[in-house]
């Protein structure tokens, strides 16, 4: 495996941040979807307020939290938000310190910020919403997988990694993942003819 040099990598836009969340960030950018990217954005955004103490504190700074999303994006992100979009000049904004924790990532491959929003998944007390978040957690783990190995992931491997850094808490077979993300891309397809067959009609 070719080690990855962070002087090879994208250039960090918000240190505080740090890679991981950025290239949530980018992940985010890439889904098909409006719906999809928003609801991906409000995930992340939960993420991002529990690694800023200050935000946790003050509810009014929520709006500076999504700012940072649009910087980390270069302000080409299209989702519904809760705020207006801002302006470049936010780029020279310094972000708050935002405290982290010491403890090292299970997987550094994941990073710590992937372990958090399986945090945030576990919390869920609906069960149709949890279930999406955990698929959502495995595309990005096939995606950040994909990122440092240059290679696929499989299912099974993927069931055993979030086994351990679920600390047992969420059950999920190969079997399950794979039904899942089949039918996700079914629906896209869907989605995506009957566009095509309405612009056609126009």
């Amino acid at each position: 495996m070719d080690t990855i040099y962070n002087t090879e990598q994208e250039k960090l836009i918000l240190k505080e941040y740090g890679r991981n969340v950025q290239k949530l960030v980018r992940y985010i950018s890439t889904l098909e979807t409006r719906k999809e990217r928003t609801e991906a954005a409000h995930a992340l955004i939960a993420l991002m307020r529990q690694l800023n103490p200050s935000v946790r504190e003050h509810n009014d700074n929520i709006q500076r939290i999504w700012d940072h999303l649009y910087v980390m994006a270069d302000f080409e992100l299209d989702i519904d938000s809760p705020y207006p979009v801002p302006s470049p000049e936010t780029l020279h904004q310094k972000p708050q310190s935002l405290g982290y924790r010491k403890t090292e990532p299970i997987f550094k491959h994941y990073g710590r910020n992937l372990e958090l929003l399986i945090e945030k998944a576990i919390q869920l007390e609906n069960p149709e919403e949890q279930k999406m978040a955990i698929i959502h957690i495995v595309k990005l783990m096939k995606s950040f997988y994909g990122s440092w190995t240059k290679d696929n992931i499989e299912d099974s491997v993927i069931v055993t990694q979030l086994d351990r850094l679920s600390k047992g808490r969420i059950k999920l077979s190969a079997e399950e993942i794979r039904a899942e993300l089949n039918r996700q891309k079914s629906r896209n397809n869907s989605g995506r003819s009957r566009r095509n067959q309405h612009n056609r009609r126009k």
